[in-house]
């Protein structure tokens, strides 16, 4: 299972993750786009409008004379270092103002009007490239407006954009994210059911259902060159199932007339010892033939649905089989808890199934002891056959209902009973166990 899920990563996940990883991929490339977009038609001066009107607001001041002025601080000393083409001016909203550095002839006007500009970007002046900008900050004065340049080139737009828009691009993120990985599996599942489907349908086809088909109604575009694979690969499997159902019915007839001749020959001609241990041989030949015949036909029952009553049946097969147990050394008894337990099943292979359990217990239950054979109402029907031979030695007992599993090579018959029987009880929505006992050995048969 481990191996298996290693290999197989579950499909809902793959895709979340990975729609997760587009959308915030795009997502992204929007955000940087539109700032290198808003770095092209916004003032270059963008990259440093805080940071010299934060530098100026606490340099501000007024004089006896309610004058602005303003104070070399450190900072303001550092900026004047670091930019040495700066020029500004700063203005209060009442007209007083001074400047600083070299302002450009075509803005020398726009000193005393500074006040008047709560932001501005200002470019394309005649006689002049420089970039002016106007902003705005609050002062322990009142509102400090500030007109600047000779800083076109410095700094980073694109970054200063992205810090500005981060409340738009990391809210979508925070709500965004989660609900594709909400969303997706949800589609996804949605998307896929009638593949579940299939797949659940697909496990339910027994083994020997070889007309059983996936459908095709529903299932996505994507996924329906597989069922139809599937289901061309079951084609075949029931066309070769077939060929092989032919041939072993076919051989099975056949075999028996070369047996009666034999039977017939042996009855005429060999005498004594000789002539029992033949017969007993083409009678072994007999029963594999018939087994053989029972095996494919039971694939092929319709009559499961009759009435049935399992007492009966057991009952039936006792008395049948009973001269056959006696004279190979047993005793034999019948036991019922009930007069009566009827069900639905074959009127057919019941009875071949209880016969092979009797008949099992007759070649392998060590030829001597009691042979019980128990029906009781349990569930949907029980019916056990139980010896007082040798046993089935743990190893064994799952692999004796597998066709022709025999526990020793030299054993009798071909191992074609136990499979039947099984075969026979899962038809009928049951099973066929080997009981724990502390000798001999029980095979009980137990309805759904």
């Amino acid at each position: 299972m481990g191996r298996g899920s290693k290999a197989n990563p579950s499909l809902w996940w793959r895709l979340s993750w990975q729609l997760s990883l587009v959308f915030a991929g795009v997502v992204t490339a929007v955000a940087i786009g539109l700032c290198f977009y808003g770095a092209t038609i916004l003032s270059p001066n963008v990259a440093l409008e805080d940071h010299i009107t934060s530098v100026l607001a606490p340099a501000v001041s007024l004089d006896a004379e309610g004058r602005l002025e303003v104070k070399d601080t450190p900072e303001l000393d550092a900026l004047k270092r670091e930019y040495d083409g700066l020029w500004y001016v700063a203005a209060t909203t009442n007209g007083s103002f001074v400047s600083y550095g070299t302002i450009p002839a075509a803005y020398s006007e726009l000193a005393r009007l500074t006040y008047l500009f709560e932001g501005a970007d200002i470019r394309g002046a005649a006689g002049t490239d420089e970039i002016a900008s106007v902003e705005s900050a609050e002062t322990p004065v009142g509102e400090l407006r500030v007109l600047f340049g000779g800083v076109a080139d410095k700094g980073w737009p694109v970054l200063t954009l992205m810090g500005a828009v981060y409340p738009i691009y990391v809210p979508l993120f925070a709500v965004a994210l989660p609900a594709v990985f909400l969303a997706v599996p949800r589609i996804i599942r949605r998307g896929l059911a009638s593949v579940s489907e299939v797949a659940r349908k697909a496990s339910e086809i027994e083994p020997r259902r070889y007309d059983a088909r996936l459908p095709l109604e529903g299932i996505p575009r994507e996924v329906a060159p597989l069922v139809i694979a599937f289901n061309e690969a079951l084609d075949r499997l029931e066309n070769e199932h077939r060929k092989r159902q032919h041939f072993l019915i076919d051989a099975a007839h056949e075999l028996r007339t070369p047996i009666a001749i034999m039977q017939t020959r042996i009855d005429g001609t060999a005498e004594g010892q000789e002539r029992r241990r033949l017969l007993d041989d083409v009678a072994r030949l007999a029963e594999t033939a018939e087994q053989l015949l029972d095996f494919e036909r039971n694939d092929q029952a319709t009559d499961l649905h009759e009435t049935v009553d399992l007492v009966e049946i057991a009952r039936t097969v006792v008395a049948d089989l009973a001269p056959l147990a006696i004279r190979a050394g047993y005793q034999i008894t019948f036991q019922s808890e009930v007069e009566s337990v009827k069900r639905k099943g074959s009127p057919s292979a019941l009875p071949r199934a209880v016969s092979n359990l009797l008949r099992n217990a007759i070649d392998h239950g060590g030829g001597g002891g009691m042979i019980t054979v128990s029906v009781s109402a349990a569930g949907g029907g029980r019916i056990s056959v139980a010896d007082e031979g040798p046993g089935i030695a743990a190893e064994h007992r799952e692999l004796v209902f597998e066709p022709f599993y025999r526990v020793t090579p030299k054993s009798k018959g071909a191992g074609l009973g136990l499979s039947l029987v099984k075969q026979i009880v899962l038809n009928h929505g049951g099973e066929v166990r080997i009981e724990r006992r502390a000798a001999g050995a029980e095979v009980a048969i137990q309805l759904g």
